[in-house]
């Protein structure tokens, strides 16, 4: 499943390639995006609601994915390092042929492969075959790329592709096969969805009570017994899952005690790969084993020194751009490593260090920039923070913070006010509703929150009562009965 495209490149895609995308390698952002709408609706994280663990894993791989592709627009890039994704893709009548990597009984397989690829087209044709996708479309729909016609080769005639129905609800493009009256008079419901599924999520959380009090107790000794600041997981496991998680933490702790310790007054988080985040949480995967768990815990006094370092290095970039505060923003951010992060920064200081800026001192006091490696303009954030890219020019950075310095200090203020009522309107939602837990995904917003909350304490909504209720984009019962709607739910008429 791992194939780099390296110097046999020429060999590995005449053998996953058709002949046309040998003689032509153009393929716009926008076009690679509609080539690759496949593989998304394949592995896209909303159909993986009762599967947290697959779902989490496919969120970060698309995101690191995201990177990768914007990175290869960039002018003048050289090359990519190689990035190695896996992806849980879903069952399609296109992906479903004999000979592949036999699906489970959810119905989805684990892929593994690493991009090494220069250029988009190339990297689309990868992702898509080794999915065992079709890429048949990659040719008919798309003007830049033109088969060269051969003459044992029989010209199959053009077809537009007709896509399932689910595809359009999960993406939100419009069906041009649908009739709208008809879309209206089915579209889901907030009342008719909880009607129908309430009774459901009452038992599956009745039933989890009992691992939701053990769960509680093995964090509460771990906790003491470590002396950490916190027990957390990066996306929504099952409970039995974090149960399972909690145990073997706590038989390492009894095999390496001292070890153990040196992760005092952290977080641990345990996610998708072993290391410390770039806000210094010590990171457990849970795919490794004890002795890669052990490893990083003997690693932690190394890098506090790190984090020490990288904390200074944020620092003298704040003094150099005016006293700005450099911030990572774990919700709106790639999952980065200490080392990654670290290594982020060193370039932006290293480039402000050639080309002064003459920003005045503490001038930018209160406000906050954010530092990504994807971009190459900087822009301001709705909340008041800078997106600043690492290979900005420090010319146009300068004059671009200048003249939103206003601003992104109105948009901060905002920010705060929509936070105070956010947290008022869930006290009163949770209130209203005796809900037992009412909570959000990071990736709904403060304004999607606010506006949700207002509509929801319009409703009487008796299926709620004692329920744990998430805000998300789509509607599902998770495993242990947490209730998830989507922040935009519609009742009665659809919302334009």
């Amino acid at each position: 499943m791992f194939c780099h495209l390296r110097p046999v490149r020429r060999l590995c895609l005449e053998k996953i390639c058709p002949h046309w995308f040998l003689s032509s390698r153009t393929l716009s952002g926008a076009e690679a995006i509609n080539a690759l709408r496949p593989f998304y609706f394949a592995v896209h994280p909303d159909f993986f609601g009762q599967h947290p663990r697959e779902r989490e894993v496919n969120e970060n791989s698309l995101k690191r994915l995201s990177v990768y592709l914007e990175n290869l627009q960039k002018p003048g890039f050289k090359s990519l390092k190689p990035t190695q994704l896996t992806f849980y893709v879903r069952e399609t009548e296109q992906n479903s042929s004999e000979g592949q990597e036999p699906f489970s009984t959810s119905g989805f397989r684990a892929v593994k492969f690493t991009l090494h690829t220069r250029d988009l087209l190339s990297t689309v044709l990868y992702i898509l075959n080794s999915c065992s996708l079709s890429v048949e479309h990659i040719q008919s729909s798309n003007t830049n790329v033109r088969p060269q016609p051969l003459k044992e080769a029989k010209r199959m005639p053009d077809r537009p592709i007709k896509w399932d129905k689910s595809y359009y609800h999960f993406t939100g493009f419009k069906d041009p096969h649908e009739d709208p009256e008809q879309v209206s008079r089915m579209e889901t419901t907030l009342t008719s969805w909880l009607d129908n599924n309430g009774k459901s999520a009452v038992k599956k959380l009745k039933n989890s009570l009992p691992l939701r009090k053990e769960l509680d107790r093995l964090k509460g000794d771990l906790s003491h017994q470590l002396q950490l600041s916190d027990i957390r997981w990066q996306r929504s496991w099952g409970v039995a899952h974090r149960c399972s998680q909690l145990q073997s933490l706590g038989r390492l702790a009894q095999q390496n005690l001292e070890t153990l310790k040196n992760a005092k007054g952290c977080t641990i988080i345990f996610t998708d790969r072993s290391g410390m985040s770039a806000v210094g949480h010590v990171m457990l995967g849970t795919m490794d084993v004890h002795h890669h768990w052990t490893k990083l815990f003997e690693r932690l006094p190394s890098y506090f020194d790190l984090q020490r370092r990288l904390m200074l290095l944020e620092e003298q970039i704040s003094y150099l751009l005016g006293g700005i505060q450099v911030v990572y923003i774990e919700e709106l951010q790639p999952v980065l490593t200490l080392e990654e992060y670290y290594s982020l920064l060193d370039v932006f200081h290293n480039r402000l260090l050639k080309n002064r800026i003459p920003f005045h001192p503490r001038s930018l006091r209160g406000l906050q920039m954010i530092l990504n490696s994807d971009r190459y303009a900087p822009s301001l954030h709705e909340l008041g923070h800078f997106n600043i890219p690492s290979l900005c020019d420090p010319a146009n950075l300068q004059w671009f913070i200048l003249t939103k310095a206003q601003q992104a200090r109105d948009n901060m203020k905002r920010k705060e006010e929509l936070k105070v009522v956010e947290n008022e309107l869930i006290q009163a939602s949770t209130k209203k509703f005796s809900l037992e837990k009412f909570y959000k995904e990071p990736s709904v917003s403060s304004i999607q929150m606010v506006d949700c909350c207002k509509r929801l304490l319009e409703q009487s909504l008796p299926y709620l009562q004692g329920m744990h209720l998430c805000i998300s984009h789509f509607y599902s019962v998770m495993q242990d009965g947490d209730l998830c709607i989507p922040w935009n739910w519609k009742d009665g008429e659809a919302i334009k």
